[in-house]
């Protein structure tokens, strides 16, 4: 092997000395260009020469550490390290076929980020080599590599006008006095049949809170049903156990809370948004976790902490010990962001989805990863949770398992298979892209009539009543979060996506993205012409661009407001394309065809459609 020059480094684990070994930084194509140069670069961890690992990562059960650290950080190497001999530095030998062997990374003390050394297999036989790559949170890999050695990826859930709508007293008093007020002043009697409706089922649930409040019981059915005490952690009273009086009617999606037991006032009536259930058993299907569960909400804490417990009461997706931690309060004024959910690193946000029923109040490098749903609305339009085939969250547990689906596919499938090519003498830039969540949703608000009255209170209303705060004011007024610590945030906005990765699923077809026809097309012809297409999509502003690669080269390109729209025109745009490569083709042979041809790609829609039956369902 000609050996190329660098920085002579001593290696240590702990105190124990394994070896010398040289150090090469970037660029490394340079490293036997400029010796001089190379001496002269400011030397990562400091000025003493030496690199000291301070212990190994956990054992990866199937995942190379090198795949784990390209997911989370993509392209992070700063160093490369290879032992001077193998002879007389045995000890870093055998520190290197173990961590090459049991696939663990070594971590290094000192400096800002995290680094890690990983063993790099290479074209020359019996030559110990690292790479050094760098992760910015303490923690994140060891998080990241359990979840992907399990398969698992982050949900982050929103409660209010997403899984539930809670009223008090006072809320349900100032919507009644509000929609009688309209009625009054209608003159449609359809608008005034509608109101009247929505009027009733608002009395009759205030009913029975305030038989709730005064008695500790509601009459129904003609029984009376009492409180049964379940115990809760309460946020307020220094995360003690408290007993919380509750009766639930299953029945009705319907519990009945008090936020502080001491004091009625705090009593809150719940709906649950239907087919809760079965998105819950999805999450935790036959005792095997399939995403970790967090709640990122603007809601009061004591009631944030309440709301979930009636959503999760045997604390199946969120273990008790880890529920303080996972359930995120979001300040007033400020917008969600991911990166505070998992401020600890517990996850990477590329590996995490949203359900929320508001886009706009993510942070913008976030949007892509929030799968939007319509709000719930049990007052306005209860009809809308059964007008559909498909309820709501049934929707939303269809694209978990196909976001889940897609993500894991692609990293088993493509990027380990790439990542086992990559040798200690690969560039850089050979590394392969790492799947995102954002790659296989499509992210876009959900465009229904907003009920005239919010049906539900925020959590503020309940705040106020248990410590007597004044009101923090409209959470929808935010501002921007301070920049990501995560470096890749901004390049992660381009990632390039298989054409059926968007609707494929673990489980069958996902029933929210049907592909269009022309999206359909183009993967027919690519699979008969034993071939590939993907879309390529970037987010900016609020608007997204998609670009159509049929065996790598770029046919065509689409702009639009939400990322289907873009890949539809991106899509047409390719076939258009394609039927002009094919024109310009078979002309001389044939002698010309239509000129027309290309206006409406008819040539291939008549000779894929035929056969759509057979077509591979997307």
């Amino acid at each position: 092997m000609n050996r190329m020059a660098g920085i002579s480094t001593k290696v240590y684990h702990g105190d124990v000395f394994l070896g010398e070994a040289e150090m090469f930084l970037p660029p490394f194509k340079d490293q036997n260009q400029n010796q001089n140069q190379t001496q002269n670069q400011n030397f990562p961890l400091g000025n003493s020469r030496e690199i000291r690992i301070s212990h190994l990562s956990p054992q990866s059960e199937r995942c190379p550490p090198l795949s784990i650290l390209q997911t989370i950080s993509p392209f992070a190497v700063r160093f490369k390290l290879q032992a001077k001999s193998i002879t007389t530095h045995p000890l870093l030998h055998r520190f290197y076929l173990s961590c090459f062997q049991e696939y663990k990374s070594a971590v290094l003390v000192g400096g800002e980020e995290e680094l890690h050394l990983v063993a790099m297999p290479s074209k020359v036989e019996k030559v110990s080599c690292f790479w050094c790559c760098a992760v910015q949170q303490p923690g994140l890999y060891g998080s990241c590599l359990f979840m992907l050695n399990t398969r698992c990826l982050s949900i982050v859930f929103d409660l209010d006008e997403t899984l539930i709508v809670a009223n008090t007293m006072k809320s349900f008093e100032d919507k009644i006095d509000a929609l009688s007020r309209k009625i009054d002043a209608e003159d449609d009697h359809l608008r005034v049949s509608g109101m009247s409706a929505e009027l009733k089922r608002y009395i009759e649930d205030r009913d029975l809170l305030r038989q709730f409040v005064e008695t500790d019981s509601v009459a129904l059915d003609s029984s009376k049903l009492p409180v049964q005490h379940e115990e809760a952690l309460s946020a307020i009273q220094d995360q003690q156990r408290i007993l919380r009086p509750v009766i639930r009617l299953p029945d009705k999606n319907v519990v009945l809370t008090r936020i502080n037991p001491e004091i009625r006032d705090t009593s809150v009536f719940v709906r649950l948004r239907p087919a809760w259930e079965d998105l819950r058993s999805y999450l935790t299907a036959k005792g095997r976790k399939r995403f970790e569960v967090y709640v990122c909400t603007m809601a009061e804490r004591d009631y944030a902490l309440e709301m979930w417990r009636l959503l999760d009461p045997e604390s199946r997706l969120i273990n008790s010990k880890e529920l303080l931690d996972r359930v995120v309060c979001v300040k007033p004024g400020l917008k969600k962001s991911l990166q505070t959910v998992f401020r600890e690193g517990v996850c990477h946000p590329k590996m995490a989805m949203v359900i929320d029923d508001r886009l706009q109040v993510w942070d913008e490098k976030d949007q892509p990863r929030v799968h939007v749903v319509p709000a719930f609305t049990p007052y306005y339009a209860p009809q809308a949770e059964t007008a559909n085939a498909v309820p709501v969250l049934c929707v939303a547990r269809n694209v978990a398992c196909n976001v889940r689906g897609g993500f894991f596919r692609e990293f088993d499938e493509t990027m380990l298979r790439k990542i086992f090519e990559v040798c200690y003498e690969s560039d850089v830039t050979d590394l392969p892209y790492s799947p995102d969540v954002s790659d296989y949703l499509l992210s876009e608000e959900y465009n229904s009539k907003d009920p005239p009255i919010p049906e539900g209170i925020n959590g503020a209303e309940v705040d106020r009543r248990i410590n007597g705060l004044a009101n923090h004011g409209d959470d929808r007024q935010m501002q921007p979060l301070a920049a990501s610590p995560y470096p890749d945030d901004e390049a992660a906005a381009t990632r390039t996506t298989t054409g059926n990765r968007i609707a494929q699923s673990e489980g069958g077809s996902h029933a929210g993205a049907v592909p269009s026809l022309s999206i359909t097309v183009l993967q027919e012809i690519a699979r008969r012409c034993d071939s590939k297409v993907e879309f390529r999509s970037t987010v900016k502003n609020l608007q997204f661009s998609v670009e159509v690669l049929f065996s790598n080269d770029k046919i065509g390109i689409g702009m639009g407001k939400t990322r289907e729209e873009a890949q539809l025109q991106a899509a047409e745009h390719a076939l258009r394309n394609l039927a002009s490569y094919y024109l310009s083709y078979v002309a001389p042979i044939s002698g010309g065809l239509r000129n027309d041809l290309d206006k409406s790609s008819n040539g291939f829609l008549e000779d894929a459609t035929t056969s759509h039956d057979h077509l591979p369902k997307s």
